[in-house]
Formats: structure tokens, sequence, C-alpha cells
């Protein structure tokens, strides 16, 4: 278990670490913090976890206002304009020990992301008050720059302020200028055990018939069709990146299933099979999409959260 808000409280009170608390209801974007503390008094930010190819983790944390260009700051990292992206939703709760939408530096007080870099925002400098969740995102806490800087000296970090918005040239003579900001050490996820297949999020159990037995009993082999749709997946055929849009996302699932369903039935699966043919195209679409609707979902929450960091570079607070 991590920290939790309250623990993280009591610890800048123990700091004497001055800040205002503001309680309201469960947000997920800068812009929809900003409806219950955007007129507080204080600069809100945007919070945005990362990796890179390496599995090196980094927190980038920045006024809502400031423009972070993710290729830019990749190159001046020396990973290449295309070295960093999201990180995986379970990282958050591996590493960071928080969920979806409470990205904050003060998560890097567990030990579980010692090895996670932090990039400030040089801007935090320039406000008399910043606003972040407390490793919950039904709560805003305001507090100056200095009172950061302490609380993370006090986790053993130094606090490294950057110009978020630069894009000095990098190349042979030119080496990248924050380079020295790439963790030395990476931090490895253990294995996440896979969810039961016939048991959705919501702990029901689905199924694709009456008969509940004959939809988990095991194929001998799946049919040809399944083979070349699967070969057709394997071969390139990647999935499209869904918007944030449920209803498109739902949509594009039950494209999927219905184009494999209809491959598996054929007058020769008929024929073969009789009245296990239902069981039989019941494992064979199990087999054949539950990588594919994996990998989709991870996309869809993937980019929802970027959608939600983003959202962000279209509000401007006002200038104290």
């Amino acid at each position: 278990m991590g920290y939790s808000k309250h623990q993280l409280l009591a610890r800048l009170k123990e700091l004497q670490i001055d800040f205002s608390q503001y309680e309201h209801p469960v947000v997920l974007t800068v812009e929809a913090q900003a409806k219950y503390v955007g007129n507080v008094g204080g600069a809100l930010s945007k919070n945005l976890f990362l990796k890179d190819k390496k599995h090196r983790y980094y927190v980038v944390s920045a006024l809502a206002d400031t423009k972070v260009d993710m290729k830019v700051l990749s190159q001046r990292l020396g990973l290449g304009k295309g070295g960093l992206r999201m990180a995986p939703e379970e990282a958050l709760g591996e590493i960071l020990k928080v969920p979806l939408g409470c990205v904050t530096p003060f998560a890097l007080v567990n030990e579980s992301a010692s090895h996670v870099s932090l990039l400030l925002d040089k801007g935090f400098k320039t406000q008399e008050r910043c606003i972040f969740h407390p490793l919950s995102n039904d709560m805003s806490i305001s507090l100056n720059a200095f009172g950061l800087d302490k609380f993370l000296k006090s986790i053993g970090r130094d606090p490294t302020y950057i110009d978020m918005e630069a894009n000095p040239p990098v190349g042979k003579d030119q080496p990248p200028d924050l380079a020295s900001l790439v963790p030395s050490g990476s931090t490895v996820l253990p294995d996440l055990p896979e969810k039961t297949p016939s048991q959705d999020s919501s702990g029901n159990h689905p199924s694709a018939g009456n008969n509940s037995t004959a939809v988990t009993a095991k194929a001998d082999k799946p049919s040809s069709a399944v083979q070349n749709v699967k070969e057709k997946s394997v071969n390139g055929v990647q999935p499209s990146i869904p918007s944030t849009d449920a209803g498109n996302f739902v949509e594009e699932l039950l494209d999927r299933t219905s184009t494999l369903l209809l491959s598996e039935i054929s007058e020769d699966s008929i024929k073969r099979h009789g009245g296990q043919l239902g069981a039989e195209v019941a494992n064979n679409i199990k087999k054949c999409l539950r990588e594919d609707l994996k990998n989709l979902a991870t996309i869809f929450k993937n980019t929802a959260y970027t959608e939600g960091f983003y959202a962000g570079t279209h509000y401007q607070p006002k200038r104290l």
C-alpha cells in the first residue's frame, strides 16, 4: 500500500509546510479541476507519467498553460524524438501507487517510485501558490514552490526545475541538455495476473449462449477461418487507436467480434462440429480476440489519459 491522502497531509503538517486544502468531486482533467479551485488563488498544474523504451519512468509536472512538447522533451533527454510515451495504467498503481487522474510530484514519497525522475516546470517558481492533487483527485492543495521543495528534500529528492518550452538544438556538437535527468536505474513491473476469461471487470460471468459448460469447453483445433483471421492480425493489422468516446470504442469491439463470428460459421464448420458448433465458435473467438481486445482496451485507456493531460494546454488560468 502506498501513502494515503491523509498520511501525506499529516506529513506536510509535520514538516510545517504552509498549504491550503480544498475538497471537491473527483476530477480527471485540469479543466474539470478548474471549475472547483480555479478561483482560489493559485496556479493549476498538469502532471504526466511517462516511460521510455528502457522502462525508465518520469513524472513531468508543469503549469496548466505551459506548452509541453513530448517529442522535444524526449530529444532533450537524449532519447530521440519518439523515446517517450505514456506509462501504462498498471504502472500508476505499481510504481506511483495512485489511480488514474492522480499523478502528482507527491507520489514520489512512495519507495516504489525511488527510480522515477521528476521534471518540474520552472514556471512554478514565479507563482505565489501552485495547486496539486495530494495523491487523490477528490482534493486539491495549494502551496508555494518553497513548500514543494521542502517536501521533496525531506524524501531525499533534489528538485530540478527546467524550461519546459525550450527547444535547444541537439546534435553532434550539442548534447541533450537534460540527459542528466534520465534515471540511472529501471523499474521492472511484476507480471500481473491475467483476468479469468469468463469473468468481466464487474465480477459478472458473461456467457455466449445458454450452455455455459459448452462455452468453456476447450476446442481441439481452431477452424481454418479463425486461423486466417489470427494470421491476418499477427501479420501487421494493428488495432486502430480509438478515441475517448466510449460509444465508438464499444462499436469497434462489436465490429471485430461480429466479423470473427461470421468467419467461423460456414457450411464446413457446421458439418464438422454439429451440435458443438456453439462451443467451438465461442472458444475460438476467445482465443483470437483476447489479446486484440486487451490491446484495444489499453490503447483506449492511454488515449483518455493523454487527452486528460493535454486538456490542460487549452486551459488558460488567470495570472496572479
